[in-house]
């Protein structure tokens, strides 16, 4: 399962990231998402949703949302 599909409101492991893009790799290892790290999905509305990762919030589009696969 990926964020996009995801219960809001639930907390979720991150279990990998897919994405053949290093600089959105590294992108989404700088907000903290990266594997065995929580994430909870705080909203969604068309075409992003907002997670909430470590500390922050975050805006993230479906792209990014479709990358970020979680335990389910």
């Amino acid at each position: 399962m990926n964020v996009k599909l995801a219960d809001i409101g639930k907390e979720y492991i991150i279990q990998r990231i897919e994405t053949d893009d290093e600089e959105l790799d590294a992108f989404l290892f700088s907000l903290g998402c990266y594997s065995d790290e929580p994430i909870t999905v705080v909203s969604r509305r068309r075409g992003s949703c907002v997670v909430s990762i470590k500390d922050g919030r975050y805006n993230i589009d479906d792209q990014l949302a479709e990358a970020i696969i979680l335990y389910e």
